[in-house]
This record gives structure tokens, sequence and C-alpha cells, in this order.
């Protein structure tokens, strides 16, 4: 800004100089030659008008010129030869009796003069309008694209890599501010790779997180059951029971085999308290979690079921119907863990599934088919209250104060499923029920 204020001044300041000396040399008046002769004969006629007896009003008008007497003031004379005008004796009889001047310079000359200063000013106004477009060429295509390069480094150093460079091909800048542009461009590409890169490493924490709680929960029933085992040993070899002949050492053996297994269980206890909080501290941090439907088929659901051994009896009441849906594997595999893995904790009963295809709305409104994936328990179910609010974010129901959780089993469930193009729902019927829309294609 203080550059290009400085180039308009010293315009202004030049322009005004060039002004001064033009309306100076305007002052120099130059006088044209006079035919003496002609004006010699011409006071000879005035001399011989006035002898005949003319007026000096008529004389003057027709000569175009100015009598003054001697016995009269010569003030007029005195202006006349201050504008230049001829002045020469008047002497009709041979004795000076006056003067006769003619004013034949200074009229001319004064409108040649506002003639030239007309010209002048123009010229200058001209000028001045040329100038100026100039300085604006200047400031366009010289000091602008410094500006702008000013600012994008500051948009830059904010942060704000969006923010585009025009670059102008004739521009003397026009490689510069390319090459700046390009290193815009590659520091926001170089950005978005580095947070694509942290999203899937968050990602793929999220999900080594979930996927070890499955077979931590499976090591902690195998503790369980091998501890109820040592249990009934021990209850078996007790003094005064039925046992072997070398109770003693059965007796140690089976202890032991107890305390190795409350060891582990309680080892994997506290695994899966890491894993919970290395999951919801990944899960806050990710406002997005990239599903991708693709085509697959319907049949691999029913194994998704069969798999979950963990959660107690599933039952599986009908076939899936064959065909294509749209559906990302990894995701869906996590939703229906999440489902029964609920029902399982909060329920503890036998787990009801059943498939079957509905034609309903989709989200563009268009009518469509899917396949209904209906999971029941047979255990008390939601307070109706708490049902619209079950599947937000980090919200728990009265039934889960007492049982470990982050109230973001549902949500997850909710989200992938309407990001595989089909939806999730709840609600109470002899049980707690979840409804899984797949769109088939």
């Amino acid at each position: 800004m203080k550059y290009r204020n400085r180039i308009v001044i010293a315009y202004v300041l030049i322009m005004l100089a060039a002004l001064f000396c033009m309306l100076q040399a305007t002052k120099q008046r130059t006088m044209k030659s006079r035919d003496m002769v002609a004006y010699n004969d011409e006071i000879h006629r005035i001399a011989a008008e006035y002898l005949s007896g003319k007026g000096t009003e008529e004389i003057e008008a027709v000569h175009d010129c100015k009598i003054v007497f001697s016995n009269e003031s010569e003030a007029e004379i005195v202006r006349g030869y201050a504008d230049y005008a001829l002045v020469m004796d008047f002497a009709p009889d041979g004795e000076v009796i006056g003067k006769v001047i003619w004013h034949d310079v200074s009229g001319g000359f004064e409108a040649s003069l506002r003639r030239n200063r007309r010209t002048m000013l123009v010229f200058w106004s001209v000028v001045f309008v040329l100038g100026l477009v100039f300085v604006g060429l200047l400031d366009w295509y010289l000091l602008k694209p410094t500006r702008e390069m000013k600012n994008l480094a500051g948009e830059i150093a904010k942060g704000n890599l969006d923010v585009p460079l025009p670059i102008r091909k004739h521009n003397p800048f026009g490689n510069l501010v390319e090459g700046f542009d390009l290193m815009r461009e590659e520091l926001r590409a170089s950005r978005e790779r580095e947070t694509e890169a942290e999203k899937a490493k968050k990602e793929l924490v999220a999900e080594l997180a979930h996927d070890i709680k499955t077979p931590v929960a499976t090591i902690r029933a195998t503790c369980e059951v091998l501890e109820l085992r040592q249990q009934r040993r021990l209850v078996q070899l007790e003094p005064g029971a039925e046992g072997t002949a070398d109770r003693e050492e059965a007796i140690a053996d089976a202890k032991d085999v107890l305390e190795k297994a409350q060891t582990i269980s309680h080892k994997t206890d506290t695994i899966k308290q890491l894993m919970d909080n290395v999951f919801q501290t990944t899960l806050e941090e990710l406002d997005r979690i990239e599903v991708n439907p693709v085509e697959e088929s319907s049949t691999v659901i029913e194994e998704y079921f069969r798999n979950l051994k963990n959660y107690g009896n599933i039952l599986l009441e009908n076939p899936i119907p064959h065909c294509l849906v749209y559906m990302d594997r990894l995701r869906m595999e996590q939703v229906i863990d999440n489902v029964v893995g609920n029902s399982h904790k909060y329920a503890g009963t036998d787990i009801h599934v059943r498939f079957e295809e509905v034609t309903m709305k989709a989200a563009d409104s268009t009518d469509a088919v899917f396949v209904r994936i209906r999971i029941h328990d047979d255990g008390p179910g939601a307070p109706e209250e708490e049902l619209p609010m079950l599947m937000q974010k980090y919200y728990r129901g009265s039934a889960a104060k007492e049982k470990a959780g982050f109230g973001l089993g549902l949500y997850l469930v909710r989200s992938y499923m309407e990001k595989q193009g089909g939806g999730a729902e709840v609600y109470n019927e002899n049980g707690f029920t979840v409804n899984l829309y797949l769109r088939k294609v």
C-alpha cells in the first residue's frame, strides 16, 4: 500500500510541475510585426478627414482607432502603451495636437492567449488521465500480484490452504505466482494425505480394539469353565469325601490350576478394559468412519451369526433370502456383533433371528426392496421412554448403569446401517427387538 501511495504522490507532483511550467510559458507575449507603411497612409487619411470636418467618433469608427487629444487625460495613452498598442502622433496641419492609438495587438493576443491556455489545460488533463491509467495498470500488473501473494502467505500461515491464487499469463510475476500456487496445492494435498493416514490409523486401532474383544471374551469364558471344574474337583477331594489315594497332591494341583485360571480371567478383564478405553478414545476422535458398501451375497450374514458362539444360544428361525445386497462386510460383522452382544449382556436369554424381504421407502424417497434382519431376545426389554434415545451417541439406558460400556454400540449400529444405504430400528415386542435393513440390489 505505501509503495502505491508513493508512486501516486510522485506522479501528481510531476504533473503539477508540468502545469506550472506551461502556465509560465503562456506569460511570454510575442508581438507580431506591423505594416508601418499602411499605418502611415492610415494616419494621413485620418488627418485629411479631420480637416474636412468629420467628427472624431465617426473617424474612430471608420478606422478602428482611438484619437486622444493633448488636452485630454493621458491615461488612455499610458494604457495603450501597456497593451502594446500602436501609438502615433496626430498632426493634421503639421502641429501635433494628440495621439492616434490602434489596439491591433492586445485583443488578438489575449484571444490567442486564452486559446493557448485552453489547449494546454486540455492537454494537461489528457496527460493526467493517461498517467492515472498508467498508475492503475502499474498497480494491476506489478503491485497487485505481490499483495495477493502476501495475502495468500497469511492464509497459509493460518492453515487455510483452500484459497486459490489467480494466475495471469501475461503478468511479469506470472511464473512466480504459478509456482507459489503450486506450492499451496502441494501443501494442501500433503495435509489431506496426512489426514487420511491419521484417519486410517485410528480406524485400524478401533477395528483391532473391537476385534480383540471377541477372543478375549472366549478366553474369559474358558477360564470360567475351568474354574468351575476345578472347584468341583476340590469339593470331591475334601477330607471325608470320596477321592484318590494321592488326595493331597491332587488338591494342590487343583488349587494351582484354579489360581492360574483366576489369574488369566483377571488379566482378560484388564485387557478388556484397556481395549475399551482405546476403542472409546479412537471413536471420539473419529467423526467419520469409512463405510464402503458393495454388492455382496446375503448368505454371508448367516455365517456371521453362526460364528458368535460365545454369546449363548442364537436361533436362526429361517434361512436368509438368497440375493445381492449393498453391504460393507467388516461393518456388517461389527453391527451384528454389537446387537447380539447387547442382547447377551442385558437379557441373557436365547436370541432369535429371522430374515424376510420388505418393500419400503429408501433414503432418496423411492420405493426399494430391503432384507430385514430381525434380532429378538426374551428379556424384559427397554423402558418405552428410553427407546427413542438408545441409538444416540454415548446414551446409556437405566439397565446399563451396572454394566460396563460407553453407549456407542447401538449408535454405531445405526450409523453403519445408514451408511450402507439401509437403516436400523429398536422396539419392544415380548422382549427387546432390533431390526436391521440391508438394501437389495
